[in-house]
């Protein structure tokens, strides 16, 4: 079931537009943040974000939920999705973060600057987070 997911998920992501697309705008968002452009930030990080969650939202919200898995708004304000399934959340992340720190735009600021991933990573830690809650029993 995790391997047919995650194609459904790798595929829903690529429906709407190429891998190349999807890291163009990251690299783009990375830019503005490392420029401390505010108003690019601003412009840039609402369309990027919605871009993400439409996805989970209208693409996979199905499969998802054949597998059992309920999809709610994110917490994370990068999250793309907060996934839930027996008890077990998880939320698929479009950046790095400092596992050390509690404040969620701290963690994800931190070492640096904002580290957003690229389409393969994303895809990587989406599989993870589906991993872990596939491995639970359902309720």
């Amino acid at each position: 079931m995790l391997n047919a997911l995650t194609a459904q998920v790798r595929a829903a992501h690529l429906l709407v537009r190429p891998e190349e697309e999807w890291d163009a705008l990251t690299d783009d968002l990375w830019r503005a943040y490392d420029s401390k452009d505010s108003d690019l930030v601003e412009q840039l990080s609402e369309p990027y974000l919605a871009s993400w969650r439409v996805v989970t939202r209208n693409l996979l919200a199905e499969p998802l939920a054949a597998a059992g898995i309920r999809v709610a708004r994110p917490a994370h304000p990068w999250a793309i999705a907060t996934l839930e399934r027996a008890g077990v959340v998880r939320e698929p992340l479009l950046c790095s973060l400092d596992q050390d720190m509690s404040d969620p735009w701290e963690s994800a600021a931190a070492g640096g600057g904002l580290q957003l991933q690229h389409f393969n990573d994303i895809m990587a830690g989406y599989e993870s987070c589906l991993k872990e809650l596939l491995s639970t029993s359902a309720a």
